[in-house]
């Protein structure tokens, strides 16, 4: 058991480091984006102000131009040839100064509440898109048959070959096994998924089931569920139950209060059965899955 603990340490760590590194770099590559970005901008507000700065400077070597032709002219006294220019001249200054005195125009300046504005948020939101994962049931490791496998990140299950595992208290001893959800609620929904396997098993159970013995999964026992075998659907008593089209997931409604735990097909809920029952005492989520190879993914569970 000593051993079996400080392995576990081990993976834990291992795949904890893994996802915060992977958050590390989700970040890393957020601060590098958003500070191109704000670089690009500098750059185009820069190239802009220097494009203005240099139409400026043109306009004022004009009026300098004109006010030295203008002085070397009075400096001459000749008072007709002066007279003779003036015209132009004076049409030429009337033109300058009528172009509009420089402004800085509207976007000027870098566009700062763009860039910090919610940051946070932003930045929060976008990793919740495309880099957080929520899966409201999450599979217990300790609790898992011999015969399955985990994924790492304790969404799916498939029953694996003979494989050594350590034994514990917690561990069921079942083909099928009770998985103890780290989330639940006494009154939610639950939506399964898997790959079509030739069988399966889904429903809830009560927290102090026996997992060490040969038990069915049926109400004596303080299991409901349904049942899938050879194309055909059945309650925990055995009884054939009748679908309207073959459902792609399953809702699984517990309502502790009614005392009433009822299965439909989401796709135009359609209600497949309804056990009635007194909880008395916390209720997990049930699952089993078919022949080895077979994945049930909790990607697909909404509670």
């Amino acid at each position: 058991m000593a051993k079996h603990c400080k392995k576990q340490l081990m993976n834990t760590k291992l795949q904890i480091t893994a996802e915060f590194e992977q958050l590390h770099q989700f970040l890393k590559r957020e601060e590098e984006g958003r500070l191109a970005a704000l670089q690009e901008e500098e750059e185009q507000k820069t190239k802009t102000i220097t494009l203005e700065r240099k139409d400026i400077r043109a306009q004022i070597s004009v009026v300098s131009e004109v006010i030295s032709a203008v002085k070397r002219d009075l400096a001459q006294e000749d008072n007709a040839a002066f007279l003779a220019s003036y015209e132009l001249t004076q049409t030429g200054v009337r033109h300058l100064c009528s172009r509009p005195d420089p402004q800085l125009r509207p976007g000027g300046l870098v566009d700062v509440a763009k860039h910090l504005g919610n940051l946070s948020f932003r930045v929060w939101e976008k990793m919740r898109e495309e880099r957080i994962k929520f899966t409201p049931v999450i599979l217990d490791p300790n609790t898992a048959s011999r015969s399955l496998y985990l994924s790492e990140d304790l969404t799916s299950v498939r029953i694996r070959r003979q494989h050594r595992i350590t034994l514990t208290t917690q561990r069921g001893s079942w083909y099928t096994l009770i998985f103890w959800a780290l989330r639940a609620s006494s009154q939610g929904n639950t939506v399964g998924r898997w790959r079509r396997p030739s069988r399966w098993t889904i429903g809830v159970s009560k927290e102090s089931v026996d997992r060490k013995g040969e038990r069915g999964a049926t109400p004596e026992n303080g299991i409901w569920c349904l049942f899938y075998r050879s194309e055909k659907y059945t309650n925990g008593s055995g009884k054939l139950l009748t679908l309207k089209k073959i459902p792609q997931r399953i809702r699984v409604v517990l309502d502790c209060d009614r005392g009433e735990v009822s299965f439909y097909n989401p796709e135009g809920n359609d209600h497949i059965y309804t056990y009635e029952a007194t909880f008395s005492e916390k209720i997990y989520p049930y699952f089993s899955v078919g022949p080895a190879g077979i994945v049930m993914s909790m990607t697909g569970i909404v509670v």
